[in-house]
Protein backbone atom coordinates (compact mmCIF):
# COMPACT_ATOMS: atom_id res chain seq x y z
CA UNK A 1 0.00 0.00 0.00
CA UNK A 2 2.90 2.13 0.79
CA UNK A 3 4.74 1.72 -2.18
CA UNK A 4 1.45 2.51 -4.30
CA UNK A 5 1.28 5.81 -2.50
CA UNK A 6 4.77 6.14 -3.16
CA UNK A 7 4.05 6.39 -7.13
CA UNK A 8 0.52 7.76 -7.14
CA UNK A 9 2.84 10.47 -5.46
CA UNK A 10 5.28 10.95 -7.92
CA UNK A 11 3.11 10.87 -10.68
CA UNK A 12 1.56 13.21 -9.65
CA UNK A 13 4.56 15.32 -9.12
CA UNK A 14 5.52 14.55 -12.33
CA UNK A 15 2.64 15.39 -14.22
CA UNK A 16 1.79 18.54 -12.07
CA UNK A 17 5.64 20.10 -13.00
CA UNK A 18 5.17 18.90 -16.46
CA UNK A 19 2.00 21.06 -16.70
CA UNK A 20 3.58 24.04 -14.70
CA UNK A 21 6.48 23.85 -17.62
CA UNK A 22 3.60 23.75 -20.20
CA UNK A 23 1.74 26.80 -18.68
CA UNK A 24 4.51 28.67 -18.07
CA UNK A 25 6.16 28.36 -21.81
CA UNK A 26 2.45 29.53 -23.35
CA UNK A 27 2.16 32.47 -20.43
CA UNK A 28 6.03 33.43 -21.74
CA UNK A 29 5.94 32.41 -25.22
CA UNK A 30 5.17 35.51 -26.48
CA UNK A 31 8.28 36.86 -24.36
CA UNK A 32 10.31 34.01 -25.66
CA UNK A 33 9.92 34.25 -29.20
CA UNK A 34 10.16 38.49 -28.92
CA UNK A 35 13.69 38.00 -27.24
CA UNK A 36 14.56 35.62 -29.64
CA UNK A 37 13.75 37.80 -32.53
CA UNK A 38 15.29 41.35 -30.90
CA UNK A 39 18.38 38.74 -30.04
CA UNK A 40 18.68 37.62 -33.34
CA UNK A 41 18.11 41.33 -35.08
CA UNK A 42 20.83 42.44 -32.54
CA UNK A 43 23.79 40.12 -33.81
CA UNK A 44 23.66 40.76 -37.14
CA UNK A 45 22.49 44.52 -37.19
CA UNK A 46 25.74 47.23 -37.01
CA UNK A 47 24.62 48.73 -33.97
CA UNK A 48 22.79 45.51 -32.71
CA UNK A 49 24.39 45.78 -29.15
CA UNK A 50 22.85 48.77 -28.38
CA UNK A 51 19.14 48.18 -29.22
CA UNK A 52 18.32 47.26 -25.70
CA UNK A 53 19.63 50.69 -24.33
CA UNK A 54 18.42 52.51 -27.45
CA UNK A 55 14.67 51.11 -26.91
CA UNK A 56 14.53 51.94 -22.90
CA UNK A 57 15.75 55.53 -24.07
CA UNK A 58 13.30 55.28 -26.71
CA UNK A 59 10.49 54.61 -24.62
CA UNK A 60 10.59 57.99 -22.92
CA UNK A 61 10.75 60.08 -25.70
CA UNK A 62 7.45 62.03 -26.78
CA UNK A 63 6.49 61.76 -30.48
CA UNK A 64 8.33 65.79 -31.04
CA UNK A 65 11.16 64.21 -29.85
CA UNK A 66 11.09 61.15 -31.84
CA UNK A 67 10.95 63.18 -35.12
CA UNK A 68 13.42 65.79 -33.97
CA UNK A 69 16.09 63.26 -34.10
CA UNK A 70 15.58 62.49 -37.54
CA UNK A 71 17.17 66.24 -38.48
CA UNK A 72 20.24 66.74 -38.97
CA UNK A 73 20.41 70.91 -39.23
CA UNK A 74 22.26 72.96 -41.00
CA UNK A 75 24.15 75.21 -37.90
CA UNK A 76 22.74 78.60 -36.92
CA UNK A 77 24.49 80.21 -33.75
CA UNK A 78 21.55 82.36 -33.27
CA UNK A 79 18.94 79.54 -33.28
CA UNK A 80 20.32 76.27 -32.46
CA UNK A 81 19.75 77.18 -28.74
CA UNK A 82 16.77 77.91 -29.41
CA UNK A 83 15.68 74.85 -31.63
CA UNK A 84 17.15 72.28 -29.73
CA UNK A 85 14.59 73.07 -26.66
CA UNK A 86 11.48 73.36 -29.57
CA UNK A 87 12.30 70.41 -32.08
CA UNK A 88 14.90 68.27 -30.41
CA UNK A 89 16.87 67.79 -34.06
CA UNK A 90 19.59 64.51 -33.88
CA UNK A 91 22.42 66.73 -34.52
CA UNK A 92 23.59 69.47 -36.15
CA UNK A 93 25.94 69.96 -39.56
CA UNK A 94 28.45 73.36 -39.04
CA UNK A 95 30.51 75.19 -42.23
CA UNK A 96 33.09 77.02 -42.93
CA UNK A 97 31.76 80.63 -41.50
CA UNK A 98 30.75 78.69 -38.24
CA UNK A 99 34.62 78.66 -37.55
CA UNK A 100 35.84 81.85 -39.10
CA UNK A 101 35.61 83.88 -35.44
CA UNK A 102 36.80 80.88 -33.24
CA UNK A 103 39.72 79.20 -31.75
CA UNK A 104 39.68 75.86 -30.70
CA UNK A 105 38.62 76.79 -27.07
CA UNK A 106 35.96 79.43 -27.82
CA UNK A 107 34.63 76.68 -30.50
CA UNK A 108 34.55 73.81 -27.81
CA UNK A 109 32.81 75.71 -25.58
CA UNK A 110 29.85 76.99 -27.53
CA UNK A 111 29.64 73.52 -28.92
CA UNK A 112 29.51 72.44 -25.26
CA UNK A 113 26.97 74.84 -24.40
CA UNK A 114 24.76 74.11 -27.13
CA UNK A 115 25.05 70.28 -25.80
CA UNK A 116 23.81 71.22 -23.00
CA UNK A 117 21.04 72.51 -23.75
CA UNK A 118 19.73 69.32 -25.33
CA UNK A 119 17.56 66.72 -23.96
CA UNK A 120 19.19 63.77 -26.59
CA UNK A 121 23.02 64.38 -27.71
CA UNK A 122 23.64 66.10 -30.64
CA UNK A 123 25.80 64.48 -33.23
CA UNK A 124 28.03 67.53 -35.01
CA UNK A 125 28.93 67.36 -38.00
CA UNK A 126 31.19 68.59 -40.48
CA UNK A 127 32.57 68.29 -43.98
CA UNK A 128 36.46 67.80 -42.97
CA UNK A 129 37.74 66.23 -46.64
CA UNK A 130 40.66 67.58 -47.25
CA UNK A 131 41.81 70.13 -50.20
CA UNK A 132 38.85 71.60 -51.45
CA UNK A 133 36.56 71.02 -49.10
CA UNK A 134 38.20 71.81 -45.62
CA UNK A 135 35.57 73.76 -43.42
CA UNK A 136 38.22 73.29 -40.10
CA UNK A 137 41.49 73.41 -41.26
CA UNK A 138 41.41 76.31 -43.41
CA UNK A 139 41.73 78.97 -40.45
CA UNK A 140 44.51 79.13 -39.13
CA UNK A 141 43.34 78.86 -35.55
CA UNK A 142 42.48 75.15 -35.87
CA UNK A 143 45.75 74.11 -38.31
CA UNK A 144 48.70 76.27 -39.69
CA UNK A 145 47.44 74.82 -42.98
CA UNK A 146 45.07 72.76 -44.82
CA UNK A 147 44.35 69.17 -44.55
CA UNK A 148 45.76 67.71 -48.01
CA UNK A 149 43.01 66.36 -50.17
CA UNK A 150 43.01 62.20 -50.22
CA UNK A 151 45.17 62.50 -53.66
CA UNK A 152 47.69 65.10 -52.18
CA UNK A 153 47.99 62.82 -49.69
CA UNK A 154 48.57 59.73 -51.22
CA UNK A 155 51.01 61.23 -53.34
CA UNK A 156 53.06 62.70 -51.19
CA UNK A 157 53.29 59.35 -48.74
CA UNK A 158 51.14 56.55 -49.59
CA UNK A 159 48.86 55.27 -46.91
CA UNK A 160 51.57 56.23 -44.25
CA UNK A 161 50.62 59.68 -44.53
CA UNK A 162 47.16 59.52 -45.12
CA UNK A 163 46.40 57.19 -41.88
CA UNK A 164 49.01 59.52 -39.98
CA UNK A 165 46.87 62.73 -41.29
CA UNK A 166 43.07 61.17 -40.92
CA UNK A 167 43.90 60.80 -37.11
CA UNK A 168 45.08 63.62 -37.02
CA UNK A 169 42.20 65.26 -38.35
CA UNK A 170 39.88 63.01 -36.33
CA UNK A 171 41.59 64.56 -33.10
CA UNK A 172 41.03 67.73 -33.97
CA UNK A 173 37.29 67.17 -34.50
CA UNK A 174 36.75 65.61 -31.25
CA UNK A 175 39.17 68.40 -29.52
CA UNK A 176 36.53 70.78 -30.68
CA UNK A 177 33.44 69.39 -30.23
CA UNK A 178 32.47 67.96 -33.05
CA UNK A 179 31.78 64.14 -33.20
CA UNK A 180 30.62 63.02 -37.10
CA UNK A 181 32.75 63.81 -40.24
CA UNK A 182 31.38 63.65 -43.34
CA UNK A 183 33.60 61.75 -45.38
CA UNK A 184 35.13 59.94 -47.32
CA UNK A 185 34.42 60.21 -50.42
CA UNK A 186 33.55 56.82 -51.44
CA UNK A 187 32.57 58.20 -55.35
CA UNK A 188 34.17 56.80 -58.24
CA UNK A 189 36.19 59.34 -60.93
CA UNK A 190 39.46 58.83 -62.93
CA UNK A 191 38.33 61.83 -65.07
CA UNK A 192 39.86 65.72 -64.19
CA UNK A 193 37.07 66.97 -65.96
CA UNK A 194 34.02 64.98 -63.50
CA UNK A 195 32.63 67.50 -61.22
CA UNK A 196 33.55 65.27 -57.96
CA UNK A 197 36.76 64.20 -59.23
CA UNK A 198 38.92 66.61 -56.84
CA UNK A 199 37.20 65.15 -54.02
CA UNK A 200 37.54 61.88 -54.74
CA UNK A 201 40.66 59.38 -54.47
CA UNK A 202 40.83 59.69 -58.60
CA UNK A 203 41.17 56.04 -58.84
CA UNK A 204 39.51 53.05 -60.29
CA UNK A 205 36.79 51.59 -58.40
CA UNK A 206 38.86 48.50 -56.89
CA UNK A 207 41.93 51.20 -55.70
CA UNK A 208 39.00 53.48 -54.51
CA UNK A 209 37.63 50.45 -52.12
CA UNK A 210 40.61 49.84 -50.96
CA UNK A 211 41.26 53.57 -49.56
CA UNK A 212 37.77 53.54 -48.38
CA UNK A 213 38.27 50.68 -46.37
CA UNK A 214 41.49 52.07 -44.77
CA UNK A 215 39.79 55.31 -43.78
CA UNK A 216 36.66 53.60 -42.13
CA UNK A 217 39.49 52.02 -40.51
CA UNK A 218 41.54 54.92 -39.32
CA UNK A 219 37.83 56.98 -38.25
CA UNK A 220 36.87 53.91 -36.48
CA UNK A 221 39.96 53.70 -34.49
CA UNK A 222 39.79 57.30 -33.85
CA UNK A 223 36.21 57.22 -32.38
CA UNK A 224 34.95 59.29 -34.86
CA UNK A 225 31.89 58.43 -36.97
CA UNK A 226 32.71 58.96 -40.60
CA UNK A 227 30.21 58.67 -43.39
CA UNK A 228 30.54 57.19 -47.04
CA UNK A 229 29.61 59.43 -49.72
CA UNK A 230 27.43 60.20 -52.37
CA UNK A 231 25.87 56.72 -53.12
CA UNK A 232 24.74 55.27 -55.26
CA UNK A 233 28.28 56.72 -56.81
CA UNK A 234 28.54 60.33 -58.24
CA UNK A 235 30.04 59.02 -61.98
CA UNK A 236 30.30 62.21 -64.12
CA UNK A 237 27.08 63.76 -63.41
CA UNK A 238 27.14 67.08 -62.89
CA UNK A 239 26.67 69.38 -59.21
CA UNK A 240 23.34 68.63 -57.95
CA UNK A 241 23.57 71.61 -55.33
CA UNK A 242 22.01 73.88 -58.37
CA UNK A 243 19.58 71.22 -60.41
CA UNK A 244 18.49 68.00 -61.24
CA UNK A 245 21.31 65.50 -62.89
CA UNK A 246 20.37 62.28 -64.58
CA UNK A 247 22.51 59.56 -64.84
CA UNK A 248 22.17 57.46 -67.48
CA UNK A 249 24.71 54.46 -66.67
CA UNK A 250 23.89 50.84 -66.48
CA UNK A 251 22.85 49.01 -63.27
CA UNK A 252 26.11 46.39 -64.57
CA UNK A 253 28.38 49.71 -64.48
CA UNK A 254 26.88 50.07 -60.24
CA UNK A 255 27.57 46.41 -59.68
CA UNK A 256 30.75 45.99 -61.40
CA UNK A 257 32.17 49.54 -60.23
CA UNK A 258 30.24 51.86 -58.19
CA UNK A 259 29.18 49.87 -55.66
CA UNK A 260 32.49 48.34 -54.50
CA UNK A 261 33.84 51.35 -52.77
CA UNK A 262 30.60 51.79 -50.52
CA UNK A 263 30.52 47.47 -50.33
CA UNK A 264 34.20 47.87 -48.89
CA UNK A 265 33.28 50.48 -46.47
CA UNK A 266 30.17 48.60 -45.17
CA UNK A 267 32.37 45.40 -44.75
CA UNK A 268 34.41 47.51 -42.71
CA UNK A 269 31.74 49.00 -40.65
CA UNK A 270 30.74 52.78 -41.71
CA UNK A 271 28.21 54.05 -39.51
CA UNK A 272 26.77 56.17 -42.18
CA UNK A 273 26.42 56.17 -45.97
CA UNK A 274 24.75 59.61 -47.45
CA UNK A 275 22.94 59.23 -50.15
CA UNK A 276 22.98 61.90 -53.46
CA UNK A 277 20.53 63.42 -55.32
CA UNK A 278 21.04 61.97 -58.83
CA UNK A 279 18.05 60.24 -60.59
CA UNK A 280 19.70 56.89 -61.60
CA UNK A 281 17.54 55.71 -64.14
CA UNK A 282 18.99 52.23 -64.14
CA UNK A 283 17.34 51.81 -60.87
CA UNK A 284 14.83 54.51 -60.47
CA UNK A 285 14.31 56.66 -63.28
CA UNK A 286 11.32 58.37 -61.14
CA UNK A 287 13.26 59.72 -58.04
CA UNK A 288 16.05 61.39 -57.16
CA UNK A 289 18.47 58.80 -55.19
CA UNK A 290 17.83 60.53 -51.81
CA UNK A 291 14.04 60.49 -52.41
CA UNK A 292 13.85 56.71 -54.18
CA UNK A 293 12.60 53.38 -52.08
CA UNK A 294 14.89 51.43 -54.88
CA UNK A 295 18.07 53.39 -54.46
CA UNK A 296 18.01 53.02 -50.59
CA UNK A 297 16.71 49.09 -51.01
CA UNK A 298 20.04 48.78 -52.83
CA UNK A 299 21.81 50.24 -49.73
CA UNK A 300 19.57 47.73 -47.76
CA UNK A 301 19.45 44.48 -49.54
CA UNK A 302 22.22 44.09 -52.06
CA UNK A 303 25.30 45.81 -49.78
CA UNK A 304 23.51 44.61 -46.46
CA UNK A 305 24.08 48.17 -44.56
CA UNK A 306 22.19 48.11 -41.15
CA UNK A 307 23.57 51.64 -40.61
CA UNK A 308 22.77 55.13 -40.18
CA UNK A 309 20.83 56.21 -44.42
CA UNK A 310 21.26 59.67 -44.44
CA UNK A 311 20.17 62.67 -47.37
CA UNK A 312 22.37 64.94 -48.35
CA UNK A 313 21.14 68.31 -47.88
CA UNK A 314 17.39 68.41 -48.88
CA UNK A 315 17.41 72.08 -49.63
CA UNK A 316 19.67 71.40 -52.68
CA UNK A 317 18.94 72.61 -55.87
CA UNK A 318 18.12 68.96 -57.34
CA UNK A 319 15.31 68.50 -55.04
CA UNK A 320 14.07 72.44 -54.96
CA UNK A 321 13.47 71.16 -58.44
CA UNK A 322 11.83 67.79 -57.88
CA UNK A 323 9.62 68.49 -55.00
CA UNK A 324 8.09 71.71 -55.01
CA UNK A 325 5.09 70.52 -54.81
CA UNK A 326 5.30 68.23 -52.20
CA UNK A 327 7.25 66.98 -49.01
CA UNK A 328 10.78 66.27 -49.56
CA UNK A 329 11.17 65.36 -45.64
CA UNK A 330 7.89 62.71 -46.00
CA UNK A 331 9.39 61.69 -49.39
CA UNK A 332 12.92 60.54 -47.68
CA UNK A 333 11.52 59.13 -44.86
CA UNK A 334 8.86 56.88 -46.89
CA UNK A 335 11.86 55.92 -49.15
CA UNK A 336 13.46 54.59 -45.89
CA UNK A 337 16.26 56.94 -44.73
CA UNK A 338 16.52 57.47 -41.26
CA UNK A 339 17.86 61.01 -40.96
CA UNK A 340 17.77 63.99 -43.50
CA UNK A 341 20.11 67.10 -43.65
CA UNK A 342 17.82 70.06 -43.75
CA UNK A 343 18.19 73.96 -43.92
CA UNK A 344 14.62 74.59 -42.70
CA UNK A 345 14.47 73.09 -39.84
CA UNK A 346 10.66 74.42 -38.34
CA UNK A 347 8.92 73.60 -41.91
CA UNK A 348 9.74 69.66 -42.71
CA UNK A 349 9.15 69.17 -38.89
CA UNK A 350 6.18 70.26 -39.09
CA UNK A 351 5.73 67.93 -42.56
CA UNK A 352 6.68 64.55 -40.57
CA UNK A 353 4.84 65.67 -37.89
CA UNK A 354 1.34 66.20 -39.64
CA UNK A 355 2.52 63.15 -41.69
CA UNK A 356 2.52 61.12 -38.78
CA UNK A 357 -0.92 62.74 -37.32
CA UNK A 358 -2.27 61.79 -40.97
CA UNK A 359 -0.80 58.15 -40.87
CA UNK A 360 1.07 59.11 -44.12
CA UNK A 361 3.95 57.64 -42.32
CA UNK A 362 3.76 54.92 -39.71
CA UNK A 363 4.80 55.39 -36.12
CA UNK A 364 6.54 52.13 -36.65
CA UNK A 365 9.05 53.82 -39.50
CA UNK A 366 9.56 56.66 -37.01
CA UNK A 367 10.55 54.54 -33.73
CA UNK A 368 12.88 51.97 -36.33
CA UNK A 369 14.30 55.17 -37.41
CA UNK A 370 15.14 56.74 -34.28
CA UNK A 371 16.31 53.42 -32.23
CA UNK A 372 18.60 53.33 -34.95
CA UNK A 373 19.80 56.67 -34.56
CA UNK A 374 20.17 56.68 -31.11
CA UNK A 375 21.97 52.96 -30.95
CA UNK A 376 24.34 54.33 -33.17
CA UNK A 377 25.30 57.63 -31.00
CA UNK A 378 25.66 54.84 -28.22
CA UNK A 379 28.11 53.03 -30.14
CA UNK A 380 30.01 56.06 -30.47
CA UNK A 381 29.69 57.15 -27.25
CA UNK A 382 27.64 60.25 -28.11
CA UNK A 383 24.94 59.20 -25.81
CA UNK A 384 26.66 58.03 -22.79
CA UNK A 385 25.39 54.37 -21.75
CA UNK A 386 27.26 54.52 -18.33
Amino acid sequence: MRKIILVFLAVVVVVGSIYFFKKSFQEGKSDVLTTSSFDEEQSTELFGKYYSKAENFLEDMSLEEKIGQLFFVRYDKEQALSDVSTYYPGGYVLFAKDFSDHTKESMLSELKTLQGASTTPLALAVDEEGGTVTRVSRYPNFRSERFLSPQEAYAKGGYDLLESLEKEKAQLLLSIGLNVNFAPVADVSINPEDFIYTRSFGQNAIVTAEYVQKMVQYANESGISSCLKHFPGYGNNVDTHTGISVDERSYENFLQNDFLPFQSGIDANVPMVMVSHNIVQSIDPEFPSSLSKKVVSELRNTLHFTGIVITDDLAMGAIDTYASESSAAVLAMTAGNDMMIVSDLPKLYQEILTAVENDEVSMNTIDVAVRRILAWKMSYGIIPTE
